[in-house]
């Protein structure tokens, strides 16, 4: 599951354009999969600046617990604060109501593949 509309990083994070200045991004199908069921999510807050590549975040599974990559450099507008709760959402609707931060772009991204570049990553092709 590789929706071509998004893009991705080679740490399993995609990327959705807003269109207005922002972006909204969150891990993907493939990277919930390997971490198997989801108990905790560890997001920024709100006006925290990231970096390309840096660490911004955690997510704890039944499995393990793994970084979030801020796929982009910019300053968090917004977090989705219904993970807090509901954590497992990100197991079951990664490119929807399981988004992660929503960043207002103020410098470069990490590399981005497109969706067939993504999936030649994971092996889906």
């Amino acid at each position: 599951m590789v929706p071509e509309d998004l893009l991705y990083t080679a740490e399993h994070e995609w990327i959705r354009s807003t269109g207005d200045g922002t972006v909204t991004f969150g891990i993907t199908h493939y990277a919930q999969d390997a971490l198997g069921d989801i108990v905790y999510v560890d997001l920024p807050r709100v006006g925290q600046v990231l970096s390309a590549g840096a660490p911004c975040g955690e997510v704890e599974s039944t499995k393990s617990v793994s970084e979030i990559f801020a796929p982009v450099s910019g300053e968090v507008v917004a977090v989705n604060v219904a993970l807090t709760d509901s954590p497992e959402t990100v197991n079951t609707a990664p490119y929807g109501d399981g988004w992660m931060v929503e960043v207002r772009l103020t410098g470069e991204g990490s590399p981005t593949l497109d969706s067939a570049a993504y999936r030649g990553l994971i092996g889906d092709v």
